[in-house]
């Protein structure tokens, strides 16, 4: 089969797309052809050397934690689901012909192949935070960067759950966030006096998706820091915010199980730009910026 891959630590400009061993299912995966993943702004890190912890690049690497695509391997243990299913969740390598996935859920047939793809991370990120927030009907969220891939889904978990939902943009994406159903603030300095300006009122949870804003200009919008919850300052905890990375706060089948129905129902609609796997390197350049609106998938 076809992976993206490289053998140094770098930029885009390292990345390559070319032959590598199949990958099978083992004991509680399943193998899927893929027909698009997703490109989320931990695949640069890795692929950067950032999350090496220092040592030296051994071997080829390989990228992609979610995708979409036809079961074609069930492993061992695995039950509910069969070879020809169409399905889309979160996995490793999963940016290749094939790619094996861990926590999964059925593809909704009215949803396209590439809006798929690009749910798992995204999905799996947003419920947990939203979760670990106690977000209710009823509460204001203040999402910091709700126009990217992980922002834009939270905003409309969110407003599914019955809560209202400030959410930070450029200027450029202001429109799209209001398109999406949150009250749009400009992001930067003064972002907080923004939001207690539109929230005209109490500010029950805050997401940091972004993590470009002071942690404690984001704890003076709430009671107690704890109700503040970041996905990109991990110095955040320092100050009482609270901080998650998946591991044991996660539930993806839970979460895959929520994002599919909210996604057959049209209650999440994800914006994707596509990419050839062949012009990968060109959609990590665009996740390096910082600058997305929505998601980046890559296709076969």
């Amino acid at each position: 089969m076809r992976a993206l891959q490289y053998v140094a630590y770098g930029g885009p400009e390292v990345l390559t797309w070319a032959e590598a061993p199949d990958p099978h299912a083992g004991a509680g995966t399943v193998r899927i052809v893929v027909r698009a993943a997703s490109v989320n702004p931990l695949d640069w890190k890795v692929l950067s050397g950032a999350m090496s912890g220092g040592q030296p690049m051994v071997g080829t690497g390989y990228l992609g934690y979610d995708a979409a695509g036809v079961v074609d391997e069930v492993g061992e243990g695995v039950t509910g689901v069969s070879v020809g299913d169409e399905v889309f969740g979160r996995g490793r390598n999963t940016q290749a012909d094939y790619g094996v996935l861990d926590s999964w859920a059925r593809k909704p047939p009215s949803i396209d192949w590439v809006v798929a793809a690009a749910a798992g991370v995204a999905g799996e990120t947003s419920e947990r935070g939203l979760r670990l927030l106690g977000v209710q009907a009823g509460d204001t969220i203040f999402v910091d960067g709700g126009a990217g891939g992980v922002g834009a889904v939270a905003v409309q978990m969110a407003l599914a759950r019955g809560a209202r939902v400030i959410a930070s943009g450029s200027g450029a994406n202001q429109d799209y966030l209001r398109e999406i159903g949150a009250i749009p603030v400009r992001y930067g300095q003064g972002v907080a006096d923004r939001v207690q300006a539109a929230a005209a009122g109490r500010v029950d949870a805050v997401f940091d998706v972004a993590g470009k804003t002071a942690i404690e200009e984001l704890i003076r919008l709430v009671s107690e820091p704890s109700q503040v919850l970041s996905i990109a300052n991990f110095t955040a905890g320092q100050a009482g915010a609270r901080v998650t990375g998946g591991d044991a706060d996660s539930n993806p089948t839970q979460a895959l199980a929520e994002v599919a129905s909210l996604l057959a129902h049209n209650k999440l609609v994800i914006k994707v730009q596509t990419y050839p796997f062949s012009r990968a390197a060109e959609a990590y350049r665009i996740s390096q910026s910082g600058h997305v609106r929505g998601k980046l998938v890559l296709i076969p």
